[in-house]
């Protein structure tokens, strides 16, 4: 198999791209890193020193690709089937690839600070800087809530790059800041992402590693193992 992904089943950026693949159908090899061991951490860390996952690893073209919306344009140049996942209309694309920043910069960046917060030492904690990263999320749930009336998919009519962004963030947000009871358009795009068989997949990989989620508490049931 010449596609490696090294990645965490728990890491929400490996996530949208372990989405898109299931969406082109391609076929991979994941290979879980663990940063606690150095000889595994160094399988990212050899080819991409800020140790960032996921990175990619194409054997057929013998180079490693780092970042998400990187990689995904990397196999669209050269799959077919992913480049389905880019719109071919000219505005159409750009704005896949505004809400594509938008979901990565301005739900997952937040959700990722609360997080890590809640694992920090005694003592370092940031409250102020997780306070300031929940407003920020409100404000990008009221985005999405406005963006997302009347809408099916993130852009245009099918779903796109964008999409797969989205879920990851929207997630793992969604445990640690609950959407608005009146964000009901935003709601029911989450629920049309999670029903999506990609997604599907997805989870599946990464369920049996929801009990080392820091929110573990607030994880609804239904995402549980053994739900």
């Amino acid at each position: 198999m010449s596609l490696t992904l090294y990645l965490h089943p728990l890491a929400s950026f490996c996530h949208k791209v372990m989405i898109a693949l299931e969406e082109a159908q391609l076929p991979y090899s994941p290979v879980i890193v663990d940063f606690g061991d150095p000889a595994s951490a160094r399988q990212v860390s050899d080819h991409w020193p800020v140790g960032k996952i996921p990175l990619l690893h194409d054997g057929a073209g013998g180079r490693h690709v780092a970042e998400t919306t990187i990689i995904l344009e990397y196999l669209a140049q050269r799959h077919p089937s992913m480049a389905k996942l880019w719109p071919t209309d000219a505005e159409t694309l750009l704005e896949a690839r505004l809400w594509d920043r938008f979901f990565d910069l301005y739900v997952q960046q937040p959700m990722q600070k609360i997080v890590i917060d809640r694992i920090r030492p005694p003592g370092a904690n940031d409250p102020h800087g997780v306070a300031e990263a929940r407003e920020n999320l409100h404000t990008a749930y009221g985005m999405i809530e406005e963006h997302m009336t009347d809408r099916e998919w993130a852009v245009g009519t099918a779903f796109s790059i964008a999409d797969c962004a989205a879920f990851p963030g929207l997630f793992f947000a969604g445990v640690v800041e609950p959407f608005p009871a009146s964000a009901t358009a935003l709601s029911a795009y989450f629920e049309r992402l999670l029903a999506r068989p990609s997604v599907a997949s997805m989870l599946a990989q990464a369920q049996p590693y929801f009990t080392m989620f820091p929110y573990r508490d607030a994880m609804p049931a239904r995402f549980l193992p053994g739900a």
